[in-house]
């Protein structure tokens, strides 16, 4: 460790795994006395913040790495997040416990929303939740991005851009009943059987992957005293597992959302911009979700220009997120402050900003849009990610590879090519 790279010492980053626990039996604890059910947001939040760190699992590195290494598996886990969402909102809807409200089809914001997106992720070195996660680490860069996340979403929604977004926001389309467009409302198969398509396609494809690649046999292991669930929670996971892991968290998520007024899964990138707008403004409304039977109702205060609603659901996501963040890195040893070049730390700036426009004009980022977005099957949700991809992919050859116009063309050609003979 060189001079400009400080660690966290042992006992203090154990110690923020106990607090966490701590405050998220206190957090349940607390909503199920005072019926507040928006307080059940925190576990989420930390929750989804321990995964994504277990699993290293940054939309922006996860397509990167892909040009970059040859590497699919954060994609992959990715994916197993949104198979594994699919059927818990399949298993959730039959039972009855959740309703599902995919978002709708505005594709020009969409569209112009993922392209801005994606380039921004590129330069600032990850998504919002990457950001969020890498932040809890010590990344300065993923610290710098998040000052200006939240400039870049407002900039869109209370700034120079709104009028426009508000105008290409009305070319909307819609199903053939009046509701969002999904894969279901577009060919006539139910949600229940694209989800099982979904999955079945999934596990077939990782059988034949297994099938085409050498099995790897585990380097011999040496006796260790600790106990097994110490190990599985200090040592990094697969990308697979962390997938797993958020799939399965998400209907949990849908669950606290709906039983606080907010009827969607997991979504970060309008929590971090009331987070800013808690500490920079003044006019506000606080949402906290349906009051508990027999409280007295105070009178909403109307909305009038100005006015900023503050979402508590999603700001107690983001803060949980961080403190979950912070616990996995520390039962790692990760927690490191590490400085970076100045130029580094500016175009971090830049890239948060493009982020923030990004989901501005998108109304999300990775999370909501990709990992909440798809699960429900949602096309506006679609080509966002598409969008997201295309260019992400072509940011990293330009940006982080180096890569010329004349021989784009021959090196996705190549790159691709590797990765099936590999396969």
């Amino acid at each position: 460790m060189n001079s400009a790279e400080r660690e966290i010492p042992h006992r203090p980053q154990r110690a923020i795994f106990l607090l966490n626990v701590i405050i998220a039996i206190g957090s349940l604890l607390f909503a199920a006395i005072t019926k507040r059910w928006v307080w059940t947001a925190v576990p989420v939040g930390q929750l989804f913040g321990f995964f994504l760190q277990k699993g290293d699992l940054c939309g922006a590195s996860a397509f990167s790495e892909v040009l970059l290494q040859r590497d699919t598996r954060k994609v992959f886990g990715l994916w197993v997040a949104i198979v594994v969402s699919m059927i818990a909102f399949v298993l959730g809807s039959a039972a009855g416990l959740v309703t599902l409200a995919p978002k709708p089809l505005l594709w020009i914001n969409d569209i112009l929303g993922g392209l801005i997106f994606g380039a921004g992720t590129v330069l600032a070195g990850g998504c919002i939740s990457g950001c969020l996660y890498k932040s809890a680490m010590g990344n300065l860069n993923s610290i710098a991005a998040l000052l200006t996340i939240p400039a870049g979403i407002a900039f869109v929604e209370h700034g120079p851009l709104t009028a426009f977004s508000g105008s290409i926001k009305s070319v909307k389309s819609t199903a053939s009943g009046g509701g969002p467009v999904t894969l279901s409302s577009l060919t006539g198969i139910p949600f229940w059987g694209w989800a099982a398509i979904f999955t079945l396609l999934t596990a077939a494809a990782v059988g034949f992957r297994r099938k085409l690649l050498p099995s790897e046999k585990s380097a011999p292991r040496g006796v260790s005293s600790r106990p097994p669930i110490k190990r599985f929670l200090e040592k990094p996971w697969k990308p697979w597992q962390a997938g797993l892991a958020i799939g399965l968290l998400a209907v949990f998520a849908l669950l606290s959302s709906a039983s606080s007024g907010r009827n969607y899964p997991i979504g970060v990138a309008h929590g971090v911009l009331h987070i800013q707008e808690l500490v920079t403004e003044n006019n506000l409304i606080h949402a906290f979700g349906p009051s508990p039977a027999g409280e007295v109702i105070k009178p909403v205060p109307a909305f009038h220009p100005g006015t900023k609603k503050i979402t508590w659901w999603l700001v107690l996501v983001v803060a949980g997120l961080f403190l979950g963040a912070l616990a996995a890195a520390g039962l790692s040893s990760r927690i490191r402050l590490e400085s970076k070049p100045p130029a580094q730390i500016l175009t971090a700036m830049l890239g948060g900003f493009l982020v923030g426009v990004g989901a501005g004009f998108a109304s999300g980022c990775v999370v909501g849009n990709i990992l909440s977005g798809w699960a429900l099957m949602s096309i506006g949700m679609f080509l966002f990610g598409f969008a997201v991809i295309l260019s992400n992919w072509i940011m990293t050859y330009f940006y982080l590879m180096g890569g010329t116009l004349a021989e784009m063309p021959a090196t996705f050609r190549l790159i691709f090519k590797r990765r099936r003979d590999e396969q």
